[in-house]
């Protein structure tokens, strides 16, 4: 225990270069502990999204832009599927539901989402938890609206505030549907997913907003169908942009799944969530693993500046040693004051760094929410991320018995030799 004090004392007459030592792993530390974070939240997050669907269909393209588009609402779909296809598996002996998803609209950069009541009823995220609100219920009229919980928190709208949809996915949008406003009927409960960016509309509002839009154009003039003669029109959509299917055995999956994929009737791809999800990660493993090796390089970094800083001292410090020796220390205490001050700057050092990666994601939380849909938890350390700093802690005593082990030779040359 005198040596723990003593190396502390130490380390305060040294407070300067202790200090910025101690920031520097700090930094490190942050760094690494916050990549590894934010990567498995991310994972995490994304794994919660969707529960309880046993496929996901949509044009023919990638499995992994599939997903992307249809659950994260990231990117855009390459081709939209007929309104009889979706029909025709949704009528299959083998599916027990189906949710039609129709994209392509924005309101002030979040993303518009026609579908039907099936999507309030069967939808599940996290642990098959389903939807619920917080005010309202879903929509009953044409024109009305279901809002996300952060569409509602960050633009401050409640019941019945009225809202102009945007053509395109875009955050600018040089198009409008201004003729067509809808009204807020209900807010969702916050998931943590991104139905909580997401305006929730009709099928047939979706259909209602471009009924007279020709080659991507709105109408003009005598051409141009008001919102009250939609309402007389027949708005059964002739496309939408995906499906997601709940079967009634999940052992026919696969056959499920290979008969959408044979489907004559046009070209479809229907993807298992999971195994989408597998195909994402291990496309961005790579990602993953050069972001963890330069964070851990960076750790280094910060240890080797501590190493550098207690070794250029130990010269100025040969004083202190004799004077330590005069009084009755032996070579091995001051290789045990040398260790101990390593671990100790190394500790306030990882501490320190925890305290910055919280601060950190508690200011960073809800920017990173609001630009990537992202919910980053602050939960305690995992037992992965305790043995990540136990690994640094350990490094730091090799680190630190180098210096150690000069100082040692140094006591017991000092001690020998007869100075004049």
């Amino acid at each position: 225990m005198y040596l723990l004090r003593l190396a502390v004392k130490s380390l305060g007459n040294r407070r300067f270069s202790a200090i910025l030592t101690v920031i520097a792993i700090a930094l490190s530390v942050t760094l690494l502990l916050a990549v590894e974070k934010v990567r498995t939240e991310a994972r995490a997050s994304f794994a919660s999204t969707i529960a309880g669907t046993d496929l996901i269909v949509g044009a023919r393209s990638g499995s992994v832009q599939l997903l992307l588009y249809s659950v994260f609402r990231i990117g855009n779909a390459t081709n939209n599927i007929r309104w009889e296809s979706f029909q025709h598996f949704a009528e299959h002996p083998r599916v027990e539901w189906a949710i039609p998803l129709s994209l392509g609209d924005s309101h002030r950069g979040y993303m518009v989402m026609g579908t039907d009541h099936r999507y309030f009823e069967h939808f599940r995220y996290g642990r098959r938890q389903s939807l619920s609100f917080t005010a309202g219920d879903r929509f009953d009229d044409l024109y009305d609206a279901v809002l996300g919980a952060d569409v509602a928190r960050e633009l401050g709208y409640g019941l019945g505030t009225e809202l102009v949809l945007a053509h395109g996915t875009g955050a600018v949008s040089f198009v409008d549907h201004a003729d067509k406003p809808f009204q807020v009927s209900g807010i969702l409960a916050r998931t943590g997913t991104p139905v909580d960016r997401t305006i929730h509309i009709s099928l047939q509002g979706m259909e209602a907003l471009h009924v007279d839009w020709q080659q991507g154009m709105p109408a003009r003039g005598a051409a141009a169908i008001s919102a009250e003669q939609a309402r007389e029109m027949d708005l059964t959509p002739k496309a939408i942009t995906a499906m997601l299917l709940g079967l009634t055995n999940r052992i026919s999956t696969f056959a499920v799944q290979r008969e959408i994929n044979q489907y004559r009737g046009e070209p479809l791809l229907a993807i298992l969530p999971g195994v989408a999800l597998q195909e994402l990660w291990s496309l961005l493993g790579v990602a993953e693993k050069a972001l963890f090796i330069v964070s851990g390089f960076v750790v280094l970094t910060g240890l080797v500046g501590m190493l550098t800083a207690i070794l250029s001292s130990l010269n100025e410090r040969r004083r202190e040693m004799a004077i330590l020796r005069s009084v009755g220390a032996k070579p091995r205490h001051i290789f045990g004051l040398l260790l101990l001050e390593a671990f100790s700057l190394a500790l306030a050092g990882v501490l320190l760094g925890l305290a910055f990666m919280y601060l950190g994601l508690w200011i960073a939380q809800p920017v990173i929410l609001s630009q990537y849909g992202l919910y980053i938890a602050i939960t305690p350390p995992s037992l992965y991320q305790w043995g990540l700093l136990g690994v640094i802690l350990c490094a730091s005593i090799l680190m630190g018995s180098v210096p150690a082990w000069r100082a040692y030779r140094q006591s017991l040359v000092d001690g020998l030799s007869i100075r004049i």
